[in-house]
């Protein structure tokens, strides 16, 4: 299968710290690149983590809050420092827009490449990007100010050609992408081969939801059985109070999330400064769901 793959660049909280980076991923499916938020340093982050700036077009932002945009006006004046031609997009809340156009006029001038706001709305469950391969919903979420998440997820993908079996029948060059797509074939001597004949099962296709920041919420619907949750854990039990009135969760409310949905693997992370390591949040949430495991900046986990 064609990768599918989460690359951390920065899992911590609002407050800099020399231990986490500010929020930030780069989501790889095939050869298509794609990052959710920004936050400060990120773009020495893609330095250190050998991902190439070129390959970003498509930007999400869940929110206005610095820490998960703080970083994009650097690097969208880097683009145009390495001579960037191609478009970029961002799909953000519609303010991003009207709060970095001075910024962008002021710092970058002389850009050679197209850059393109997409407003979303942060209250609704809706598609906001789609290719041949995959789409991009909003996961709306409850948090201080406008916020969602954002789910990834492929599309039912074609059925594999048995080659030997293709070969045995002659079936010509230009036939064989029906067949993939669930076509019999019918031989010159008027025989019907059934596609079950021709074909084996496609590949599952595979899911990521991006939840970060929120207070718990009801999105199991839209969370139903995916693959790979990343969700925001604060804070530990011991600081649920602090989390409610900053419309964050702790580490056992993450894992509820993700029991209640059927998430297949949780990744937990946004940690609180106040954290040396994610140790406690970790066992936190292991009680509740055990599949868990804490972001860490530089770690690449695949689906």
């Amino acid at each position: 299968m064609e990768p599918f793959e989460i690359h951390i660049l920065g899992c911590g909280s609002a407050l800099p710290t020399t231990r986490h980076n500010a929020s930030a991923q780069i989501i790889k499916i095939g050869n298509k690149q794609f990052m959710v938020d920004c936050g400060e340093g990120t773009q020495v982050q893609l330095r250190r983590n050998h991902i190439h700036f070129s390959f970003i077009n498509h930007i999400f932002i869940s929110h206005l809050h610095g820490d998960h945009c703080f970083g994009l006006i650097g690097l969208i004046s880097t683009f145009g420092l390495l001579g960037r031609t191609a478009p970029l997009h961002i799909y953000a809340d519609p303010m991003l827009e009207e709060l970095m156009k001075p910024q962008i006029e002021f710092f970058c001038k002389g850009m050679h490449y197209p850059l393109f706001f997409h407003g979303i709305d942060t209250t609704r469950h809706q598609t906001i990007y789609e290719d041949n391969t995959i789409t991009v919903e909003t996961l709306p979420l409850r948090h201080r100010i406008p916020c969602c998440g954002f789910l990834f997820r492929e599309k039912p993908k074609r059925r594999h050609l048995l080659g030997d079996v293709a070969n045995f029948y002659n079936i010509p060059a230009y036939m064989r992408q029906s067949i993939k797509d669930g076509a019999d074939y019918t031989t010159p001597e008027g025989e019907i081969i059934k596609n079950n004949r021709l074909t084996k099962d496609a590949d599952p296709s595979r899911s990521y939801a991006y939840c970060s920041d929120t207070a718990p919420c009801n999105n199991s619907e839209f969370l139903r059985g995916v693959d790979l949750l990343y969700h925001e854990a604060t804070f530990a039990d011991s600081e649920k109070e602090r989390a409610a009135q900053t419309f964050h969760s702790t580490a056992k409310q993450a894992a509820q999330t993700a029991s209640d949905a059927g998430v297949k693997k949780l990744v937990i992370g946004h940690y609180s400064s106040r954290y040396e390591t994610p140790s406690t949040l970790l066992a936190e949430a292991r009680e509740l769901f055990s599949n868990t495991i804490a972001a860490t900046e530089g770690d690449i986990i695949r689906i």
